[in-house]
């Protein structure tokens, strides 16, 4: 059973979060960003409700959330009382602290998120290495590895352009992922992701290395405000390919943007390229291009502020985006990350989109050094 010292390290971090998420003040503004929506003209500005609304949402999240991880330390603290009458058994205290350490520390985490663009979704990309269907199918088992993390936390997502692999798996594939803070756990994903197997193409059952490249840039909405110059793009459409009749034939709802990027720190030049098949809808698939194209541009402003933070804060630890992050070794039943030396030997459960304790491991390193 717990200890009275494991109880009271809980109370006091319930205490220190308390002070951390500044609940008082949160119960005040919550109450006077309401007030803001009780005017006449209120949803006549729709877009700007819907911001209001979202910031009474997230309010209210903190709010009740630590109010639920008050409760459930009280029960804890009763139990722990009610143990001596024999009113309890151990078993349930334990199961009580276990709920209690759960709730603090998906909390402490959620805390770490604080920069602006880590409440957003994500556009996650997935490049396959250069192995031909070895890397391919390595791409592929990474791509069902994310959709199944955004199964596991109830994010949406969508196949925004998916290119198959020549014999098997796939080249590349970019995933929207939507939902609250995905884009906070997932930046962690970003960088090269190495596997070393038996491989099942090879015919001599040699031990193979494989590398595939995983992009990982916000998912902007219309509360983030990035400047595109419309002389800037050009268009074209082309007919979507795979299964879905014969409309996927004969009408051209595939989309191809071009955006002749300047970067106005370097004065670079290149062409943003951007395919997107999503629907049958050519309209829709041009909205969505855009939205990839926003993101992108997004993501260049906010790899331009870690670089001038980088160059301020020389002496502190950086994650190089690009670099390889992670070895998944399937003999050795082993999954490293090079970056927190976090590793497990469930390989199986990874696999299946269990990476929270990767992701919890890099945020408790490097959430503090993105200040």
């Amino acid at each position: 059973m717990i200890t009275q010292e494991q109880l009271k390290e809980a109370a006091e971090r319930c205490e220190a979060l308390k002070k951390y998420l500044d609940i008082e003040n949160k119960k005040m503004e919550v109450e006077e960003e309401e007030l803001r929506t009780h005017v006449a003209d209120f949803w006549e500005h729709r877009e700007a409700a819907e911001a209001q609304m979202k910031k009474i949402k997230e309010l209210h999240f903190w709010i009740d959330s630590y109010t639920e991880l008050e409760k459930q330390v009280e029960e804890l603290r009763l139990a722990f009382d009610f143990i001596k009458e024999g009113l309890v058994s151990e078993e349930e205290v334990d199961a009580q602290y276990a709920v209690v350490i759960e709730t603090l520390e998906k909390l402490e985490l959620r805390n770490m998120l604080r920069r602006e663009e880590d409440k957003l979704g994500v556009v996650l990309k997935i490049n396959s290495g250069a192995g031909g269907t070895e890397s391919q199918d390595w791409a592929q088992m990474l791509m069902r590895l994310y959709l199944r993390y955004a199964e596991r936390h109830g994010y949406k997502t969508s196949i925004a352009q998916l290119l198959e692999g020549d014999d098997a798996g796939i080249k590349s594939v970019t995933i929207n992922i939507e939902g609250d803070y995905a884009y906070g756990f997932l930046k962690s994903e970003n960088g090269v992701h190495r596997l070393v197997r038996v491989s099942p193409y090879n015919a001599q059952g040699k031990r193979m290395t494989s590398f595939a490249s995983v992009f990982v840039t916000p998912l902007v909405d219309d509360t983030i405000e990035v400047q595109v110059q419309p002389a800037l793009i050009s268009w074209d459409t082309f007919r979507s390919g795979g299964a879905g009749g014969q409309n996927v034939n004969k009408v051209e709802s595939g989309v191809r943007l071009r955006y002749q990027f300047k970067d106005p720190y370097t004065g670079e030049e290149e062409e943003i390229l951007i395919e997107n098949t999503e629907t049958r809808d050519q309209p829709k698939n041009k909205e969505n291009a855009m939205r990839q194209l926003r993101s992108i541009l997004y993501e260049k402003e906010l790899r331009h502020r870690m670089e001038e933070q980088a160059k301020i804060e020389a002496g502190k630890k950086k994650i190089e985006w690009g670099s390889q992050i992670r070895s998944y070794v399937f003999d050795d039943r082993r999954v490293k990350d090079h970056r927190t030396n976090f590793q497990t030997s469930d390989v199986n459960a990874v696999m299946d989109g269990e990476i929270d304790g990767f992701i919890k491991a890099y945020l408790m390193e490097f959430a503090g050094t993105e200040e």
